[in-house]
């Protein structure tokens, strides 16, 4: 093929003289490293979220203890201000009956918005 006289002519090394299979070998090892480049990049991005969220993990996960915490606090002083009226034994079972009942309201209220949401 002609070239137009403007134009210089191709060096011997150039992309134009190589063979096709050098040339897809040379494209799967680009690929492959771009592949490399990316899963590094998510796994950065993943750790930078990852480190993120640490702090505030750990503080949600105290309070949520304290939480249950202040729920056993109120079981007792529950049971005791019954134990004071139906004596230690009916205080507690009547303590208990009262926060099964709350669990179970609240689990049934959970299946129902549940099986209203699905």
């Amino acid at each position: 093929m002609l070239k137009p006289p403007n134009e210089p002519e191709a060096a011997p090394g150039d992309d134009n003289d190589r063979p096709v299979g050098e040339l897809v070998h040379q494209l799967i090892e680009d690929g492959k490293a771009y592949a490399r480049a990316e899963l590094g990049l998510v796994k950065a991005m993943a750790a930078a979220k990852a480190n993120a969220l640490k702090l505030p993990g750990i503080l949600f996960g105290v309070a949520f203890l304290l939480c249950i915490a202040a729920i056993v606090a109120l079981a007792v002083g529950v049971t005791m201000a019954l134990a004071t009226r139906l004596g230690p034994l009916g205080g507690g079972f009547a303590a208990l009956l009262l926060f099964l009942a709350i669990a179970g309201g609240l689990g049934w209220y959970g299946v129902k918005r549940l099986r209203e949401d699905l």
